[in-house]
């Protein structure tokens, strides 16, 4: 039977056409924090390495990182980190089979999402 409807669609499923859902929008939301945490690793070395070479290049890598951006910087990537781990976690039960219902699939999300914001306020509340 001829496809009358051919050139009226798309070629494949796009994200117009899909509903936002918590899991796929938690999916996009652990490949995001890894690709910062990387990004953040990346600052930490470099105060390191400032660290290593002189006084003055510490100062100014220590200045950056000790500003009001490198602390937005490092409390981002502080719930990036309890995001990602939990997601981690998450997606180790899944792999054993367990929790792939709907249902149960939804109350992880809002878990590692809730649990996430919660494990970042606690730590920083023992660390300063």
């Amino acid at each position: 039977m001829a496809d009358v409807n051919r050139g009226n669609r798309p070629l494949s499923p796009h994200l117009t056409i899909y509903r936002p859902q918590l899991t796929s929008m938690t999916s996009i939301l652990t490949r995001i924090t890894g690709n910062a945490l990387l990004i953040s690793a990346l600052l930490v070395v470099w105060w390191f390495l400032a660290a290593a070479t002189s006084p003055e290049y510490f100062a100014v890598a220590d200045g950056v990182l000790t500003s009001w951006f490198g602390d937005l910087v490092m409390v981002l990537s502080l719930w990036g980190l309890w995001y990602h781990t939990l997601a981690g976690v998450r997606h180790l039960i899944w792999d054993q089979g367990v929790g792939l219902d709907l249902e149960t699939a939804y109350k992880l999300g809002y878990a590692v999402v809730g649990g996430s914001f919660l494990l970042t306020l606690l730590t920083i509340a023992v660390v300063r």
